[in-house]
């Protein structure tokens, strides 16, 4: 629109006013549009049909105790070299420090490589890989009957007739619980719920830091990513399975028992630590620390639908609710605390296979797992800003091309 060139200061004002209005009323439409089609798009990939998770090659012995080696196919070979010298000899990128790569395909590991300083010994952090984790433990909880996943999360500091308490497990391992939060700008620490209740006012006491947040959205209806959420989650299953007496009165004790005896020893994952705040709450969003190899064994078992070695670990079908996306407002490449790569191009691999679902940590911590190509890729690093995950998916991408895809989709195994 065209003003005159001497307009009154009311004119101004109107002129001013319709355009701002129209500008708006175009953003909200655009934003509603643009909402719509991200519903759309997730709930187009929760129908389409998952990938089988492929079993164990026959002759190929699960890792427990040490890791079966095989050769890159030759195809791929110059590829996987030349990607893991660009990522070692190259620490001034986005992309950052790398410190450990392990790929593993058909159960074997057929690279790995570690940064000076680092080796097969080094326990390196978790951030957020550890809500995959946590996820993990909830569905032996459900193996066990101790929890099911449509149970309110039943937070103690909640009580009757707080709307809160209608939250469920499901919803809150989908990050549709609903609770106000402000996770973006982790360089924040004034500002960022998880950095404050980390390294702030909630460090102490984790658990009661989250559920002191009000309720902004309808439990089911909204997805935000929340690390307290995961701190939530793991509170009721610590509940669920770890007793509390005079001799261990937090739980935290026979909590840590669990995870060891049910998860991380039966798969070989003999080199991890797993950190407590001072009231026995496990840091279930952001503090476990494992060796490279310990979180390929984490990601085998899951491309292995949860058995190992012929011991179901996780119930039949949970690896599948993992990987179905979520399809709540705000969704856009999240199933049930993993990451996934999806044909909306917002996963990490913008060109696939769009079968891959990830366990993501800050400063680039990443699993992969990819059921077409039966493939794990374990990256480990110190990534210098958020913007370096870009890089991160750039760089991968010619690794995961370079192998065959093994499988296609067929159905889905998922119940719902």
């Amino acid at each position: 629109m065209q003003t005159r060139r001497n307009p009154t200061i009311q004119s101004r004002k109107i002129w001013f006013g319709l355009a701002l209005a129209s500008s708006m009323a175009l953003g909200l439409a655009g934003l509603v549009v643009a909402q719509d089609s991200r519903k759309v798009d997730m709930a187009a990939a929760a129908k389409a049909g998952l990938v089988p998770l492929p079993p164990q090659p026959a002759g190929v012995p699960f890792p427990t105790d040490t890791w079966p080696r095989g050769p890159l196919p030759s195809a791929a070979s110059p590829v996987i070299q030349r990607q893991l010298d660009a990522a070692f000899l190259r620490t001034d990128g986005p992309m950052g420090e790398t410190r450990a790569v392990i790929i593993v395909q058909g159960g074997r590991i057929v690279a790995e490589r570690y940064g000076q300083g680092f080796d097969e010994k080094s326990k390196l952090v978790s951030w957020s890989m550890a809500k995959s984790v946590t996820a993990s433990l909830v569905g032996i909880a459900v193996l066990d009957g101790k929890i099911k996943l449509d149970q309110p999360l039943n937070e103690p500091l909640w009580e009757d007739g707080d709307p809160r308490r209608a939250i469920t497990i499901r919803q809150a391992l989908h990050m549709t619980d609903g609770l106000r939060w402000r996770e973006d700008g982790y360089e924040d620490p004034i500002t960022n719920d998880a950095a404050k209740m980390l390294f702030g006012p909630g460090r102490e006491n984790i658990v009661d830091y989250v559920a002191s947040k009000p309720v902004e959205f309808a439990p089911g209806t909204h997805w935000r990513y929340s690390s307290g959420t995961t701190n939530l989650i793991s509170a009721a299953l610590s509940r669920a399975v770890a007793q509390r007496d005079l001799r261990d009165p937090t739980g935290a004790e026979r909590y840590r028992n669990f995870m060891y005896e049910r998860l991380f020893r039966p798969i070989g994952m003999n080199n991890v630590a797993v950190e407590f705040d001072l009231a026995g709450n496990f840091y279930a969003s952001s503090l476990m620390h494992a060796t490279a190899q310990d979180w390929a064994r984490f990601g085998l078992l899951h491309l292995r639908d949860g058995v190992w070695d012929g011991k179901r670990i996780l119930p039949e079908g949970y690896v599948d609710f993992l990987r179905t996306p979520t399809t709540a407002e705000g969704a856009t490449a999240y199933g049930a605390h993993w990451w996934l790569s999806l044909p909306n191009q917002q996963g990490l691999l913008k060109k696939g296979p769009y079968d891959s679902f990830e366990a993501h940590g800050f400063q680039g911590q990443w699993i992969g797992v990819i059921p077409s190509k039966d493939l794990v890729i374990v990256r480990l690093g110190l990534m210098r800003s958020e913007s370096g995950w870009e890089d991160l998916g750039a760089w991968v991408q010619p690794i995961v091309d370079a192998f065959p895809t093994k499988t296609a989709p067929t159905g889905s195994s998922n119940p719902g």
